[in-house]
């Protein structure tokens, strides 16, 4: 029977009181995003933001995900030639 890893917590409390926050004046229609300055609408968004402030102060919070890099110009040419060469 596979049994679920238990250990440290992923956030950390005070972490979880800014996303709190963060959703309460987005209930309320006074978060507003950084530089804009234009309402914030979506959940999704007050909750990156929460994270965001909390990582900030301090809080513990997982690293941001990034996307992956995408190759360089001079890279994409130099394998694009590497395949036409092998083909030949």
């Amino acid at each position: 029977m596979a049994s679920k890893k238990r250990g440290t917590r992923r956030y950390g409390k005070k972490a979880s009181k800014k996303v709190g926050r963060a959703m309460h004046e987005r209930k309320h229609g006074t978060l507003r995003s950084g530089r804009s300055g234009k309402k914030v609408k979506s959940r999704a968004q007050a909750i990156a933001i929460g994270l965001s402030e909390a990582r900030r102060s301090g809080a513990k919070v997982p690293p941001r995900k990034t996307k992956a890099k995408r190759p360089t110009k001079r890279t994409r040419r130099s394998s694009k030639r590497s395949r036409s060469s092998a083909s030949r």
